[in-house]
């Protein structure tokens, strides 16, 4: 192995642990308490160290909510593949989806709710946002009825799948009634469906 090989190595685990200690912070005491004085704390390296991977705070949480988007990818894939139907594809993608926003929200605004340098819905996006996007999209274009846009219908479901999270976690919508909003959901894109 060569000392270039060994110097590359090292710097991807630096990064690794720091988006995975910058995770671990944001959930347990919220993005406010991850600094890069509290993360070089953290993870034993000092903050110029930190500056040497990335630019900052935003840029550290554009690595974890890219980590997310991964995740997330690949947990909608796999809930789609072990449902049978369109209609049970488009609920498993649904109860994956929100189930995900509420075990990790800290993750979740990482990835939708805080602003970070990530572009969205451009050509210029990078490749797991895309996947993220397909699953969903996947989930639902076989309910589009004629004349439909597969895209924008699937922005929609999204839109309620997150709104549901987010109005829920707000405390604005009761979390009891979860399910039933999900199923209403669900029935009303899927209405004629399997």
């Amino acid at each position: 192995m060569s000392i270039q090989t060994r110097r590359e190595r090292e710097r991807a685990e630096r990064e690794r642990l720091i988006v995975t200690a910058a995770r671990e912070l944001a959930e347990t005491e919220g993005w406010d308490a991850v600094t890069t004085r509290r993360l070089a704390a953290e993870i034993e390296y000092s903050q110029p160290v930190l500056y040497s991977h990335f630019k900052g705070k935003d840029a550290i949480m554009a690595a974890v909510a890219l980590e997310g988007f991964a995740e997330l990818a690949a947990q909608l894939r796999a809930a789609r593949a072990d449902a049978s139907g369109v209609r049970a594809g488009l609920a498993a993608v649904g109860e994956v989806y929100t189930a995900f926003a509420r075990r990790r929200p800290a993750l979740y605004d990482a990835m939708f709710t805080h602003t970070v340098a990530l572009p969205f819905a451009t050509t210029e996006a990078p490749a797991v946002l895309w996947e993220c996007f397909d699953e969903l999209s996947a989930a639902v274009a076989p309910v589009a009825a004629p004349g439909d846009e597969p895209g924008i219908l699937t922005e929609t479901y999204w839109a309620g799948l997150h709104g549901l999270v987010t109005l829920m976690r707000s405390g604005r919508l009761p979390e009891e009634a979860h399910e039933r909003r999900l199923k209403l959901l669900i029935g009303h894109f899927a209405a004629g469906a399997d």
